[in-house]
């Protein structure tokens, strides 16, 4: 695929995840590393809207190479004239470094994007990104919420490379006379995500950009649940004040299990319930029996009902 072929493509893409973003005087704020898939995005978007982006590294100080990663970004967005910041969090990461450094690095670019007055944040997570997403959820056993995995656009992120391969990506910037840097990190076989991307690079002959068609797929439905159960508690779900009640629960299981979570979370709205701790407690509700889950009395009948426990006399 020609340079030209893949710039049209990302200028679609973005129409549609943004109507009316091109020639409008909206920002757009790319979070780039300096690997081949963020510099593709910066250099996708600076050749499609070159006065309507700004772009951020962030170094989580986890890394002797990462002050150096980001000082490139910074070298090769003063090449384009593209404004660039470094971010850095001020606590340590620690605990699950991963999803710590994950939860940091979003945090500092939530942050970045407001104080920089800009109305989008763009990453770039691209078709294997998506793909390997998968593969992890489903051996976690995720449910249908995270079989939906990367989303193209939520609240004010957007990743308009969902349907661009890796290797496409690469090619446009090796075009481009661009080296762009390797995170170490990406070989580390103790990480989930790097050994499904070894298992993967094994197989041949698959379009892997069909991966983000699926979830979107997936995603549609569960959209399409959501508006079910919030139609459903409408009609069944009161909320009163002892608790919450549901008068009508002969539902397919999974909008049951929904509207149970609303019951719960009408009554305590901090309650996470394990998966199979709603399991148990809604055949104990079909058996109308009465069960305690956190601080929640729970009964079982024609009308299931939820109010606080009795507190517990410690005498």
């Amino acid at each position: 695929m020609s340079d030209s072929d893949l710039l049209d493509r990302f200028r679609e893409t973005f129409s549609v995840l943004i109507p009316k973003f091109e020639n409008s005087d909206q920002r757009l704020g790319l979070a780039v590393s300096g690997g081949p898939d963020s510099v593709a995005l910066l250099l996708l978007a600076h050749r499609c809207f070159p006065d309507q982006i700004s772009a951020a590294s962030v170094d989580h100080g986890l890394r002797p190479e990462a002050q150096n990663e980001c000082e490139f970004v910074a070298a090769l967005c003063q090449k384009y004239g593209i404004e660039h910041e470094i971010l850095k969090p001020t606590t340590p990461i620690r605990g699950s470094i991963q999803m710590e450094a994950r939860k940091a690095r979003y945090a500092l670019l939530h942050m970045w994007i407001e104080r920089q007055e800009l109305n989008w944040l763009a990453t770039a997570h691209h078709a294997d990104d998506q793909l390997e997403t998968l593969i992890m959820r489903i051996l976690r056993g995720s449910g249908i919420d995270g079989m939906s995995a990367i989303r193209a656009r939520r609240g004010q992120i957007v990743r308009p490379l969902l349907r661009f391969t890796k290797a496409e990506l690469q090619e446009f910037v090796k075009n481009q006379d661009v080296i762009a840097v390797d995170d170490p990190s990406n070989q580390d076989r103790s990480f989930d995500r790097v050994r499904v991307r070894e298992a993967l690079s094994k197989l041949s002959g698959f379009d892997v950009a069909q991966a983000s068609q699926s979830a979107a797929a997936l995603d549609d439905a569960r959209l399409a649940i959501y508006w079910m159960v919030d139609e459903l508690a409408a009609l069944h779900i009161r909320s009163n004040e002892d608790g919450s009640t549901l008068d009508k629960h002969d539902f397919p299981h999974e909008i049951v299990r929904r509207l149970l979570l609303k019951c719960l979370h009408m009554c305590d709205p901090s309650l996470s319930p394990r998966g199979n701790q709603l399991e148990t407690l809604i055949a104990t509700l079909r058996r109308g029996e009465t069960a305690t889950i956190g601080n929640i009395l729970c009964r079982g009948g024609l009308t299931w009902r939820f109010s606080p426990a009795p507190k517990r006399n410690n005498r």
